[in-house]
């Protein structure tokens, strides 16, 4: 890993990386700001990235939902763009844009022709600035609707939509600030009132809560400059909310549930919870997640899909990480159950092949992981959007976005005896959720 040395230069507050990662810079503004830049391999698209330091976890019990709901919010015009006009002139010029939420941050992206950049930062500043002036009792109305059918569409109609939400119930304690997906509850949406809804955006959105990264052929001065022309005067938050406690200790205890549901197959989804992201323990476990279940060189998929039948061809997915960076993760694995197979069989299936990993790994299966790792970590990373993407992760995490092309040589050094020792300590029954579907007949289906 690369360390980055920082040195003040004035307002700038300038960052440079003196190693592989060369090109890569860090502005501070004076409003608290952080702006990141990079070369692109293209001079025809700029791709800017904002990751705004709020998710579920800043959320209250009973007020769950609202950094989703403000996702769509975002969208809904502000002082200066009316409602659709920021997808309207972005698009109308061959550009795209999106946004999501998770736990730790919302996430709003688009990729412009460079001579859009400007127009691509006016209207993020123009949102982050005015938002509140355009949220009315009416806009709130209607963006709850549209995310409670998205709530319908992709959790409680979808076969095995709820197993995420049920991981998560399970895997941390009532209260806990991990504790519910960010969808939120349908509840919750109901209860939300248009004050609670401005104070949301009021504690989370300034500009000294967001690290906006942009990758194009510009001089990194001549983007600063054009950042801090439209940022710049954006105050930052009068209050700052201290993120809530998501400390964990101990084990998850041995937990399990069985749902019948008109699903089309019985399915398995099983957690181990882990040590948070960032950590040499869950490095190892990466790997060891590679080893087991990622691609199909993997053990669950030529032992359970090839040779013994058990669960559908998926493509070779069935293991991975939650990578939570404030408290424990979690090592994830989801099969699907082929014809005739019951939920049961698969799943004493799938305990045998987490529980062999503690007797032993090939160098060569541990250097296959690695490749896996690498391939997927530099394909991520490949595109002018999704390196935007990853600088304002690992700033935004980390504090040093020159992990983006140092992150690899963690793996570098994981010896086999290192996966051993974590599959031993964490992959156990002691420290494992399963929540197993089974196919309900028609006349007794229930949630």
């Amino acid at each position: 890993m690369i360390n980055m040395t920082s040195a003040e230069q004035g307002v700038e507050g300038l960052v440079t990386s003196n190693g592989a990662a060369g090109h890569i810079r860090q502005y501070r503004l004076d409003n608290g700001l952080r702006l990141v830049t990079a070369p692109a391999a293209t001079g025809q698209v700029a791709a800017i990235n904002l990751w705004y330091g709020v998710g579920s976890r800043h959320e209250v019990p009973g007020r769950t939902g609202f950094a989703h709901l403000f996702e769509h919010l975002m969208f809904e015009g502000s002082g200066n763009a009316a409602k659709g006009e920021h997808f309207r002139l972005i698009e109308a010029l061959g550009g795209e844009l999106n946004a999501s939420t998770s736990s730790d941050r919302t996430n709003y992206y688009e990729t412009v022709p460079e001579h859009a950049l400007d127009l691509a930062l006016w209207l993020e500043a123009d949102r982050l600035a005015t938002l509140r002036d355009g949220v009315t009792q009416e806009v709130l109305d209607n963006q709850r609707d549209v995310v409670k059918n998205e709530r319908r569409q992709r959790y409680d109609n979808q076969p095995y939509g709820t197993a995420f939400e049920r991981i998560l119930a399970h895997a941390y304690p009532e209260g806990h600030p991990y504790h519910h997906p960010t969808i939120g509850s349908m509840e919750d949406l109901d209860a939300a009132d248009l004050d609670y809804v401005l104070s949301f955006h009021k504690t989370h959105y300034g500009p000294d809560n967001l690290v906006l990264s942009v990758v194009s052929s510009l001089d990194s001065e001549d983007v600063y400059r054009r950042v801090e022309k439209y940022f710049g005067g954006i105050p930052p938050r009068e209050t700052v909310a201290e993120a809530p406690d998501a400390s964990l200790e101990g084990l998850l205890g041995s937990k399990s549930l069985v749902v019948e549901e008109q699903v089309p197959a019985p399915a398995v989804f099983i957690v181990h919870r882990i040590p948070p992201y960032g950590t040499r323990e869950f490095d190892i476990l990466h790997l060891a997640s590679a080893v087991l279940g990622q691609g199909q060189g993997s053990r669950l998929y030529r032992r359970l899909v090839v040779e013994r039948g058990l669960a559908n061809d998926d493509g070779g997915a069935s293991s991975d990480l939650f990578d939570f960076r404030y408290t424990q993760s979690l090592f994830f694995i989801s099969m699907i159950a082929r014809d005739g197979v019951s939920g049961s069989e698969l799943e004493n299936a799938i305990f045998e092949e987490t529980a062999a990993l503690a007797d032993g790994i090939s160098e060569e299966e541990l250097e296959r992981a690695r490749a896996v790792l690498e391939r997927d970590h530099f394909q991520g990373i490949s595109t002018p959007a999704g390196l935007a993407n990853a600088l304002s992760g690992y700033t935004q995490l980390f504090d040093d976005p020159e992990l983006v092309y140092t992150w690899p040589m963690r793996w570098a050094s994981i010896t086999p005896d290192e996966v051993v020792d974590c599959a031993k300590q964490y992959l156990i029954p002691e420290n494992r959720f399963s929540l197993r579907y089974e196919v309900a007949p028609s006349e007794t289906a229930n949630a």
